[in-house]
This record gives structure tokens, sequence and C-alpha cells, in this order.
């Protein structure tokens, strides 16, 4: 119950403490320093006030000594016992003066009675013996005593108002008291200037990366003409605005390759469907369509499959091996190919294993075989053959071929030779069978020594 309790008056008193808490960095740091000037000052005040009121006790002590000093000059303490001399200062020497002898009082201030507190405390100095002193509160103010012995048993006590010396050291203490509230306004401001004219590149930072755009601006922070520290956070910053703009590159890249790879098996479910609708069927070719629509949608989610396993980068990590002729006709028998082309598969051995899963394989073809479809005039052939590192899968046309100037070119998305040549096509499909290879170690590349047409390499480890 107690623990509960404490925790409850904790939280309570810690939520108006926080919300009294500035909420801007520059009003934080110029509180911290606030804060710490003033500790230092309190510290500092009360140092130099205790070192100033011990100072001007030890000159009152000094001056009484001075005095009792004086006074003893004139203190016989012959045979005949102690007798006071008169001299031509008797009146100047008795201000505030008690002369013992032993504890007898023989001479005292003509303002103090026998029984005045003075009169006491300088009594019980004398009776003590050596040099004592002490304050005795009095009407007028604080009054230092201070007793000296002067041979025998002879005593001198002395006496002086401390009014003057507190009232000196109360004024140092204001004194001091104002010029710390001075220091304290002075660094509190200057420290919110300085605050502020440090974080100045921030708020301009802040600024350019709210209207930036991590897509498409190239515009960076940088590091010339900066602090360390901010060109360091600039840099970090840069780095971020280069990571966001790669994901969201990436991200934009398989939205295209997606809907580049769909279109195919979304046109047969189409064709179909339309084909289906145009006059009754029988029910052995409404089965045929059926058949055709699963196999398409089926074509569908393994297309989504394998381009989502590639960008999730697991692509490699279930390689599995597909059996390179079987999978390359049936890639081929998908295919909407005119009457008038020609579709050759040939392999040099029947057996051919690729260590790729069948569904990559076809994804890594495919756009090569799009793209041969889309320019051939008459032929296409889809050629396999064993190498000493693997396997080696040639696909070419007798189409127009690839202009020598645009060769470097060929594998950047979105970049075509001509795009107003009446061809479909984005662009996506040679850049998306190249990085599907390199995922599982193998190549797509363009073969110039090919004529008439194209020809395109696909280079794939065995399995």
């Amino acid at each position: 119950m107690t623990g509960r309790l404490s925790r409850l008056v904790s939280g309570l008193i810690s939520r108006p403490v926080s919300r009294l808490a500035p909420r801007t960095l520059r009003g934080r740091l110029s509180l911290v320093a606030l804060t710490t000037a003033a500790f230092v000052l309190v510290i500092l005040t009360v140092v130099f006030n205790t070192v100033v009121r011990q100072h001007l006790q030890r000159q009152a002590d000094d001056e009484l000594r001075t005095r009792a000093a004086a006074v003893a000059t004139t203190i016989d303490t012959g045979r005949a016992g102690v007798r006071v001399r008169e001299t031509s200062n008797d009146e100047l020497l008795d201000t505030n003066v008690w002369i013992y002898a032993g504890t007898h009082l023989l001479e005292r201030p003509p303002s103090a009675t026998a029984t005045s507190p003075l009169t006491r405390a300088a009594g019980r100095l004398a009776a003590r013996g050596g040099q004592h002193c002490t304050t005795v509160q009095h009407a007028g103010g604080p009054v230092r005593l201070c007793a000296q012995a002067t041979g025998g048993t002879a005593a001198v006590v002395t006496a002086l108002d401390l009014s003057p010396y507190r009232s000196s050291a109360d004024t140092l203490l204001l004194a001091s008291l104002a010029l710390d509230a001075a220091v304290l306004t002075c660094t509190y401001v200057l420290t919110r200037l300085a605050v502020g004219r440090a974080l100045r590149p921030v708020s301009t930072m802040t600024e350019q990366a709210t209207q930036w755009s991590a897509v498409t601006s190239t515009e960076r922070f940088g590091a010339d003409h900066q602090p360390t520290e901010l060109a360091r956070l600039g840099a970090s910053l840069d780095a971020l605005l280069d990571r966001i703009r790669a994901v969201l590159r990436h991200e934009q890249q398989l939205t295209q390759e997606l809907s580049h790879e769909l279109r195919t098996p979304l046109s047969r479910i189409i064709a179909e469907l339309d084909w289906l609708q145009a006059r009754p069927r029988s029910a052995a070719d409404t089965r045929t369509t059926h058949a055709a629509l699963a196999d398409a949608a089926q074509s569908m989610r393994t297309i989504c499959d394998t381009l989502l396993d590639d960008a999730r980068g697991s692509a490699s990590a279930a390689p599995g091996t597909a059996s390179v002729l079987p999978t390359l006709r049936r890639l081929t028998e998908r295919l909407d190919v005119s009457g008038s082309l020609e579709v050759v598969v040939e392999a040099t051995d029947p057996g051919l294993e690729a260590g790729v899963a069948p569904a990559l394989l076809e994804r890594i073809v495919s756009p090569l075989l799009d793209n041969a479809l889309r320019y051939a005039r008459s032929r296409v052939s889809v050629i396999a053959a064993r190498q000493p590192d693997g396997i080696r899968i040639d696909v070419t046309d007798d189409g127009p071929g690839v202009p020598p100037q645009f060769a470097e070119q060929l594998f950047q998305p979105g970049r075509r030779a001509d795009p107003a040549d009446g061809h479909g096509g984005a662009g996506l499909g040679l850049p998306l069978a190249r990085r599907l290879a390199r995922s599982v170690g193998g190549e797509v590349s363009y073969g110039p020594g090919h004529a008439p047409g194209a020809r395109f390499v696909v280079s794939l480890p065995a399995g």
C-alpha cells in the first residue's frame, strides 16, 4: 500500500514537472545552461560571502587586540599590585575597555554598568585567561569582545560594535545577488541566441526535407560549409534518402514487372471467356475452356510467387531443378503464336536439367520468347545445350535485330530502341530476365553476331 501511494505521489509530481519542461531543444538547452550557471553562482556567492564575513571578523579582532595592547601599556603590575597609570589619551583608551586584576574589575566603560550583559561577558573572558574572543548580542546590535592577559593576574577586555562590519557584509551580499541575477539573465538570453543560431541550419534542413521528394528529387544536404556535427547529420540524412529512394524504386519496379508478366495469362483468360460467351459450347469445349482458365490462373499465381520470392531475396534459397526441354515446350504451348510464325524448341540432350526451379526458368525465358515473337518475321528458335559450366539456352528470331547503337541499353528498365515501331512492350522484360538469372548465379546476354534478327543467350547452372 505504501509503495502504491509513493508511486502515485511521484506520478502526480512528475506530471506537472514534465508539462513545465520546455518542448523545444532551444528551450531545454537554455534551461540546462541557466540551471548550471545558477548552481555555480550559488556556490560562488556562498563561498565569497563566507570569506568576506570571516575577513571582516578577523579585522575586528585585530583592531580589538591592537587596542588591548595599547591599554596594556598603561597597566603597572609591580609589587604594589595592579595599577592603571593615567595617560594623556586616557579617555580614548578607556572607551569600551574593561580592566581586571584577576577577577576583580578595576575599570569599565562609563556606559556599561557592573551588571550589564557586556560587563558579565567581559568578566567571563577575563576569568578564562589568555586571548579569547566572543560575540554578544546587545540592544544596539552585535558586539565583539576580546580579552588579552597583560602579565601577572591583569587582563584587558576590549569591545567593538560589529554593526558597520555586518552592514558591509550585507551590502556585499545584496550586490553579489544582484550581480548573480544579471549574470543569469545574460546567460539565458545569450544561450538562447547562440543555440538558436546554431540550430538555424537544422531548421533549414527540416524545411528542405519536407519540400523534397524522395523519389524524383536529386537534391541532397551535402557536407560543404557545415560544422562537423551538421555535416555528419547531413550525410546520414542523404544516405537515408538514398535508401528510401532505392526502396521506392524497387517497389515500382516490382509493380511494373508483375503487371508486365501477368499481362499474357490475363489476356488468355479474357480470350477464353470471350470465346466461351460468343456462342453455346458443348460440354467438352466447356471443360477445355475451364482447363485453359485454370492453367492461366495457375500461371498467374506462379508468376506472382516467383517474382515476390525474388523480391524478398529468397529465390536462391530453394534453387530446385528443372527439366529444360519439357519446361521450354510447356512454355511455348501457352504462347499466343500467329499462324505465320514457326516456333522451334530443340535440345542437344533431352535429359538436360537446369539448377533452377521450373517456374523460375519459365520467368527467365518467357520475356525473351515474347520479345522474339514480337519482332520475328517467320521463325523463332529455342535451342538448349550443355556447356562446361552449366546450361545454355539460345533464343533467336529472324526479325530486324537490335540497332548497334542501342545494344548497350538493352537491359536498362523502360528503354526501347524505337517506341513508335508499332510493337507493344514496356521495356521491362529483358531487365527482368537478366535480374532473375543473376539471382541464381546465371546470366542473360545479347549475342551481336547473329544475323538476320537477334539472339539472346541464357546461361544457367546445371542441375
